[in-house]
């Protein structure tokens, strides 16, 4: 086991020389004039807590139900208490986290393949591919940690109900237990050292299930650590599995497009629901009991209603394969979706359904979002992503609409056509392998081509997307043109004269 310690001074030289270049000189300027955000959760909670007890004393139940109405002024954010305060009159729209809080990125960064936040929600930890944990603090989201875990590239991690344990799997078919201060317990080798993709604890936390890339989900003893059944009836790779919230019920999705129930106990398939033409990447089992959520490849999310086993509703808001979902959890009918388009996507599932996203963040990250997880006060999200980046997000400003339905009003509007001369710099606005051109496509929200032969850039899109994009694009060129003068300035000193 091997521990990286966050290492303050590592841009100085040797013996305290100072900083080995240029570069690292400017960085740690950077770092130094760098104001860091903070989503500090006490204030809203003292309020709550305040104004519980005037609510429980009042005889009015109007009083004892309705929360605060706010208005859309920065002065009321000194009001705002935390999304649990409006549970018993429901405001969904505090679930709408479309508000980038803080982005994170550690040293020599692999993607990051699965997160989850630790018991009490002060620290984010999270798995990437070459096995290690890394544990990130939950409010000034400052890098705390980075630690050897496993062998092979993490695929999973789960946290038992009493919050004591846990789970995290890899590659290798390797699980490995872990107490709540990142200590290893003990290990297993399972799946016939397969992907082990997905775990979950039963309700009293005395088993649990896992299921992998052998076709088969295994349900295990926590105690003695021994295998009790295999279920087998998928046939091609199980990619997900999850245990009910409170009954003897589990649900597993595979490659093979099928969703099936089973009961663990005889070992049995109950069901088989065939809603989806691809593979089934995730399930979720709301807190209700009732509710299942399943995501695919065919990028449609399906709402099931367990008890008439019948399809809710089918949801389709992602343009390619849904990589995530997660339950928000306080409002039973919200949950957040992610796509391999690097798209964030929050859901209000009413009594008939619903047709289109309340919420949309369209290039949240720039690669597939792997893994979503709710901070327990429900007033945060964090995201991982194959772009080697965990992102925070936060409730909007009060009055903000970001990433509500209304900023399509600019969409809407005329579409406009316009170049921009490029010179010489054709290469540098393309990037290497297309970066350059695909990153300002995607924060802009244009469509973008050069031409090559006549060295200029084709834009597509309002006009106020085009003039953001000549502002940024003239950035670039005018950067790289005093590097290059710069560069001719050295040439021409009497070093090489």
């Amino acid at each position: 086991m091997s521990f990286v310690p966050n290492n303050r001074n590592k841009h100085n030289g040797p013996a305290g020389q100072g900083p080995t270049d240029a570069a690292d000189a400017e960085q740690q300027a950077a770092e130094r004039n760098l104001k860091r955000k903070c989503i500090d959760f006490h204030n809203p909670a003292v309020i709550d807590l305040t104004q519980r007890l005037y609510r429980k004393a009042c005889r009015s139940s109007y009083m004892r139900f309705s929360a605060d109405y706010l208005q859309p002024h920065s002065s009321y954010l000194r009001l705002m208490g935390m999304p649990l305060s409006s549970v018993a009159a429901p405001n969904v729209s505090e679930a709408y986290l479309t508000h980038l809080a803080h982005v994170t990125r550690a040293k020599n960064s692999t993607p990051v393949m699965c997160l989850s936040w630790t018991p009490g929600g002060r620290r984010l930890l999270t798995g990437n591919q070459e096995g290690e944990f890394t544990l990130w603090d939950g409010i000034t989201f400052g890098f705390e940690l980075i630690m050897s875990a496993h062998d092979s590239s993490f695929r999973c991690m789960c946290w038992s109900h009493n919050r004591n344990y846990l789970l995290t799997s890899d590659a290798g078919g390797n699980i490995k237990y872990w107490s709540p201060s990142i200590a290893p317990v003990k290990e297993l080798d399972s799946h016939n050292a397969q992907p082990i993709h997905s775990l979950s604890f039963a309700p009293g936390d005395t088993k649990f299930v896992s299921c992998g890339d052998d076709a088969t989900v295994r349900i295990f003893d926590w105690a003695t650590i021994s295998e009790e059944r295999v279920l087998e009836g998928h046939g091609w790779d199980v990619k997900c599995v999850q245990w009910h919230p409170r009954s003897s019920l589990i649900c597993s999705g595979s490659k093979d497009n099928l969703v099936k129930l089973w009961d663990p106990r005889a070992g049995s398939n109950l069901s088989t629901l065939y809603g989806h033409k691809n593979t089934v990447t995730k399930v979720a089992w709301n807190d209700n009991g009732n509710w299942l959520l399943t995501a695919s490849r065919d990028q449609l999310i399906k709402v099931y209603d367990i008890r008439a086993m019948k399809e809710l509703c089918s949801l389709k808001g992602h343009n390619k394969e849904v990589t995530s979902i997660a339950w928000h959890p306080l409002f039973e009918s919200v949950f957040a979706s992610g796509g391999m388009d690097g798209t964030l996507l929050f859901w209000n599932v009413g009594p008939k359904g619903c047709d289109d996203p309340v919420a949309r963040v369209p290039f949240a990250h720039d690669m597939a979002i792997w893994d979503l997880a709710w901070h327990p006060c429900g007033h945060m999200l964090a995201t991982a992503s194959n772009d080697r980046q965990t992102k925070f997000w936060a409730r909007n400003r009060l009055g903000s609409v970001s990433g509500m339905p209304q900023e399509t009003k600019e969409s809407s509007s005329e579409i406009l056509h316009d170049e921009m001369e490029l010179g010489n710099h054709v290469g540098i606005v393309i990037g290497k392998r297309g970066a350059t051109i695909i990153s300002m496509q995607r924060s802009s929200g244009t469509k973008m081509h050069v031409d090559q032969v006549r060295r200029v850039l084709q834009i597509e899109g309002t006009a106020k997307q085009i003039e953001n994009v000549k502002k940024r694009v003239g950035a670039l060129l005018d950067r790289v043109s005093n590097d290059n003068d710069r560069d001719g300035m050295d040439f021409a000193s009497p070093m090489f004269s």
